[in-house]
C-alpha cells in the first residue's frame, strides 16, 4: 500500500510492505518518483495508491493507470 501528498514539484511518499510490515517514505521530485513507481511495476509488485493531490496530477493519475496500479477512493 503507497500513500502520497502531490505537488507540483514533488511528492511526500509513504509506503509499507504488507508481507514485512516494513514502513518507508521519501520525498521525491517527478522524475525520481516516476523511475520509483516503474521500478516497482517492473519488479511485478501489485501497488494500490492514495493520494492528496491537486488537478496538476494529471501525469500522475496516467501513469498510475499504464502500470495498472489500483487508485484507493475515499
Amino acid at each position: 500500500m503507497l500513500g502520497c501528498d502531490y505537488h507540483l514539484s514533488l511528492e511526500q511518499i509513504a509506503f509499507v510492505d504488507t508481507d514485512t510490515g516494513e514502513l518507508q517514505d521519501r520525498l521525491a521530485h517527478r522524475e525520481e518518483a516516476e523511475k520509483f513507481y516503474r521500478n516497482l511495476a517492473a519488479q511485478g509488485m501489485k501497488v494500490r495508491v492514495g493520494m492528496e493531490a491537486s488537478g496538476h496530477a494529471r501525469w500522475f493519475e496516467r501513469l498510475l493507470a499504464e502500470l495498472n496500479f489500483g487508485v484507493v477512493d475515499r
